[in-house]
């Protein structure tokens, strides 16, 4: 794979809660070619990365157990996977009104996420334990 598909991987598999960024994910892949476990290829100007036989060796038996991307995604609080998936939803219907809308739409658009922004910031004030909801 490619460096960016390698970043869209990662993000898929956690269902976006992993995001590694071009900054961590590269100098990793540098250790790795220099350990002998990839190799990169140059492909139309691009680099590949794909691992080596070594590398596909340390693989097979490093994890006995889920892979780190299945530790992710199995620990992480649903509730808060199921509003980030919300809110990504939302931000795609925010970005076609902001691309297709009038301009009132734009407004009423606004005025919508004004207004649950501060809902939600209410939902916490009336929550008995301090912000933290049951």
């Amino acid at each position: 794979m490619h460096g960016y598909e390698m970043l869209q991987e990662v993000a898929a598999r956690t269902h976006d809660l992993w995001r590694p960024s071009p900054g961590s994910l590269y100098p990793a892949l540098q250790l790795l070619e220099d350990q002998g476990l990839v190799r990169s290829v140059a492909e139309d100007g691009r680099r590949r990365f794909e691992l080596t036989d070594e590398g596909r060796s340390m693989a097979a038996g490093a994890f006995g157990g889920p892979a780190p991307w299945e530790k992710v995604v199995r620990t992480a609080d649903q509730g808060a996977m199921a509003l980030q998936s919300t809110l990504r939803q939302v931000a795609v219907a925010v970005d076609q009104v902001a691309e297709a809308g009038t301009a009132g739409q734009k407004a009423r658009a606004e005025e919508l996420l004004t207004g649950l922004r501060r809902q939600l910031y209410l939902l916490l004030a009336d929550s008995p334990s301090g912000g933290v909801a049951d």
